[in-house]
């Protein structure tokens, strides 16, 4: 799927409000936050002048007309490459799973394919669920059932949720499950199409999933033999 992709924005947590508040006023609203510890030293925190190393993690996917004028307001309005500012990068989509789900994340009803990624042919492939809590064994054993070997789960908060009375035909919760599953690439539409078979939009879960190429990988090869 070309010129779509996943937006990752890694800020202080008490920076975040300011940050989502840009994207909603950007047309951003369907949006997934959870929370984060950053890594960096207390004397780096301290020479950078930062207060803490807790973050807020959002995702969001937008088309890239759209990343280029959020990165002239993060840049401009809430000065994010200066110290402390946070972080915003983007990772092209390979795929997403049903025409319901590409408009709920979009929040719009049309969308014109552009050129295929340049990280196409790439051998494996980061699979993305975003489904209702407690609903995490049944989308990995449809996984496991067409190949999957595991995944991880991480919990988040989505926004927007409104947007799905239009595009999904259902009313969603704004507690969420993210899962991650790293497959090989020719087994992606397998794995996929399960999830939306047991898991997917008319099920509970109302799983939407998604995936982004991933470019190397270390520690899958005797999984995989």
């Amino acid at each position: 799927m070309g010129n779509l992709y996943l937006m990752t924005t890694i800020v202080d947590r008490k920076k975040a409000p300011q940050y989502l508040e840009l994207y909603q006023a950007n047309g951003q609203h369907v949006m997934f936050v959870t929370l984060g510890l950053g890594t960096v030293a207390n004397d780096i925190l301290d020479y950078l002048g930062l207060e803490s190393n807790e973050k807020a993690v959002a995702f969001s996917v937008l088309e890239e007309d759209t990343w280029t004028d959020t990165k002239k307001k993060l840049q401009r309005e809430l000065q994010i490459d200066a110290p402390g500012g946070g972080i915003a990068f983007t990772i092209p989509l390979s795929s997403i799973g049903g025409k319901k789900a590409l408009q709920f994340l979009l929040e719009k009803e049309d969308y014109s394919k552009g050129e295929e990624s340049t990280l196409k042919d790439t051998n494996h492939q980061l699979i993305i669920v975003i489904a209702e809590q407690g609903y995490t064994n049944l989308i990995m054993d449809a996984a496991r059932g067409a190949g999957a070997y595991g995944g991880t789960v991480i919990h988040a908060k989505g926004t927007g949720m409104e947007i799905a009375e239009k595009f999904m035909g259902v009313s969603l919760a704004a507690e969420k499950e993210i899962i991650f599953i790293v497959t090989k690439t020719s087994g992606k539409n397998d794995i996929m199409q399960a999830i939306m078979k047991d898991a997917g939009p008319g099920s509970k879960a109302k799983a939407i999933v998604f995936s982004l190429p991933v470019t190397d990988t270390a520690g899958l090869r005797l999984v995989e033999d």
